[in-house]
Order: structure tokens, then C-alpha cells, then sequence
């Protein structure tokens, strides 16, 4: 079973990533920061609509500062979704500011509401953190999805990922009365070697949406991570592979059943060949990147060196024991990829 070691901390944005980001338009001046939305002076518990607290606490602004806050955050929204195209605004409204009390970056959400057709998003603002922007970006460029996410100084922008929350999804009385589960099964293992391969750690259920898109004659399932703390700063390899998660034994147990060995393996390969693929057609900005990556300290030495050896053993490879920073790691786990 993985285990967390403890509480991360937070790695400010360096200099570096800053010229990257800004060079791949992540970087957009804002009115509001994080910091400023603690300025509120009521907040109350939420429930979902079973009654349950959801850890979440929506806050409310002073009469005096609430038109101020929420201007603002309708032109970060437009910032994220339409590259700071603001006529989308017009009819938007801010329905709702809410504050996570859990997790290492206390994320504010926002629900912003179209007064129009009452259709509604969110969005969140959350402390910069260098390895959680490494995250966004290789995902981004590695995986089949696009994240839209922003920053500014201590603050980072980040879209909502829609889709069941894992946990949700797994917690289902008869999981292999779904549709096709032999999909599900076959992406579970595809997004076991994403993780590996970049190095993205803490996938289990409730860190993760299943997504299923329904086809003209089947079921196709989409599993996609919504929270990128983890982003290679853990030294134990078991982190970095959601099989070992006990919340994702039900995966598990399908692939078990539907799956040989042979065809988990032919879909390791076919997922670490998309990757290649896309290695290479990003390879200007993934090159961008791991300049910086390697030369960014992410994470404890300690973990470093677990982290190589470990890694050393699992692909046969000496090289990533010359790795000094988890940058470098993930460097090497890609030219693997790009190379075979």
C-alpha cells in the first residue's frame, strides 16, 4: 500500500518556471490574490444536499469590498477561459466564494453563474506552489487532456475538471454492473503508467473524476487527476502507481477479472507510445520545461535518493542514480519513453 509520508510544503515559483510560464502565456496580471480573499468576515459551513459537511466554508465579503472581489474574479475567469477576452463577462455574475479548510493549498472555489441560461462553472485560487505547476504542465503535454490554469505571483488559477469523483464512482454497490467494464479496467492501467511515467503522485479515488463519454455503440471511460500536489516530491516509486492505493482496489478487481496479464502489458505500451508521441510533438516545450525542472530543488534530497535507487531498480537503469534533483528524475522516466 502507498503511504504519504507528511504534509508537503510549498515550493515558490522561481524565476525560471516564471520566464516559462509567462513564454507559454500561464502568466496573466491579476487584480486579486490569494491573499486578498482572506479579507472576508463571515463564513459558514457547507452541506452537500444529503446534509453532509463537505469541509468547505463559504465566506462572505463586506458590503464595501464585495463588488471590489467579484469584478475582480470575473476578469481572472475571463483570463482563464478566454485569454482575457472580456466581453464574456458581461452577463456572468459570482454566485458563490467558498474555502477548503483541508489539503496543503486551501483552495478558495468560486461558482460563477451565467445569468442568461442559469448555466454555471467554477473555478479555484490557490498559493503558488512550484511542483503543483510542474504537475498541471506535464499533464498538459503528456496526457490526452488540456488543463487551462494561470498565475501571478503567490497565485494560482485553476479551471475545474468535471467528471465523478473517484471515490463516488468506486463506492457504487455493483461497480461491474457498469457499462463496458472492461474499458474502465483498460484505462485504469493506461492511467497507472501516465502517473509513473511523469511522476505524479497521490492518485487515489478522491484525487482523481472518472469521466464516461457515451459512444453511437459503447461506453467510453476517461480518468482524469484533479489535484497535483504530489507532483514528484515523494522518494517511495509504490506514491507514484495508483494500483497501490487500497481506495482503488475495485479497479483493481476489475482488471483482474477481464484482463491477462499479456493485454495489461500491451496497454502499457500503447499508452507509454502516445506519450512518445507526444513528446515529440511538443518537444520545444517539454525541452522549456525540463530546463527548468532540473534545476528546481521540488522536493527533500532524501527523497531524491530514495526516489533514483527506486527507479533505478524498477527499469534496470543506473543512469537516474546520477540524478541529483526530482527534475532531473522525471527527465530521465521521459527520455525513457522517448527512446523505446
Amino acid at each position: 500500500m502507498a503511504l504519504i509520508s507528511k504534509k508537503k510544503e510549498l515550493y515558490r515559483i522561481n524565476n525560471q518556471l516564471r520566464k516559462y510560464l509567462i513564454k507559454y502565456n500561464r502568466e496573466y496580471p491579476m487584480t486579486i490574490s490569494y491573499e486578498d480573499l482572506h479579507r472576508y468576515e463571515n463564513a459558514i459551513n457547507l452541506y452537500d444536499k444529503n446534509g453532509k459537511d463537505t469541509l468547505w466554508q463559504t465566506v462572505y465579503y463586506s458590503p464595501n469590498d464585495q463588488q471590489e472581489v467579484y469584478e475582480a474574479l470575473k476578469r481572472i475567469y475571463a483570463d482563464l477561459k478566454t485569454d482575457g477576452n472580456e466581453d464574456v463577462i458581461k452577463h456572468l455574475v459570482i454566485d458563490r466564494v467558498d474555502f477548503c479548510t483541508y489539503g496543503n493549498t486551501f483552495p478558495f472555489r468560486v461558482r460563477i453563474v451565467n445569468e442568461v441560461n442559469d448555466n454555471f462553472d467554477y473555478f479555484y485560487i490557490k498559493q503558488a506552489d512550484a511542483s503543483r505547476v510542474y504537475g498541471l504542465e506535464l499533464e498538459h503535454i503528456l496526457s490526452p487532456n488540456r488543463i487551462n490554469y494561470v498565475t501571478y505571483g503567490n497565485t494560482l488559477v485553476e479551471e475545474h475538471i468535471a467528471g465523478v469523483p473517484g471515490d463516488v464512482f468506486l463506492n457504487q454497490e455493483d461497480l461491474e454492473s457498469i457499462e463496458a467494464p472492461i474499458r474502465l479496467a483498460k484505462e485504469f492501467v493506461k492511467f497507472n503508467e501516465r502517473c509513473l511515467v511523469q511522476l505524479l503522485g497521490d492518485m487515489h479515488s478522491a484525487n482523481y473524476v472518472i469521466i464516461t463519454t457515451p459512444d453511437f455503440e459503447e461506453i467510453y471511460y476517461r480518468i482524469r487527476p484533479i489535484d497535483f500536489d504530489q507532483q514528484c516530491y515523494e522518494g517511495k516509486k509504490s506514491v507514484y502507481l495508483p494500483q497501490y492505493f487500497k481506495q482503488n482496489n475495485p479497479l483493481i478487481d476489475l482488471g483482474m477479472k477481464y484482463m491477462t496479464s499479456e493485454s495489461m502489458h500491451q496497454y502499457q505500451i500503447e499508452e507509454r507510445s502516445m506519450i512518445a508521441s507526444r513528446l515529440k510533438s511538443e518537444s520545444q516545450r517539454v525541452y522549456d520545461l525540463m530546463e527548468v525542472m532540473a534545476k528546481d530543488e521540488i522536493a527533500p534530497f532524501e527523497n531524491v535518493k530514495q526516489l533514483r535507487k527506486e527507479l533505478s531498480n524498477h527499469y534496470k537503469d543506473n543512469r537516474f542514480l546520477q540524478c541529483e534533483t526530482m527534475g532531473q528524475i522525471v527527465w530521465h522516466s521521459l527520455e525513457l519513453v522517448r527512446k523505446h
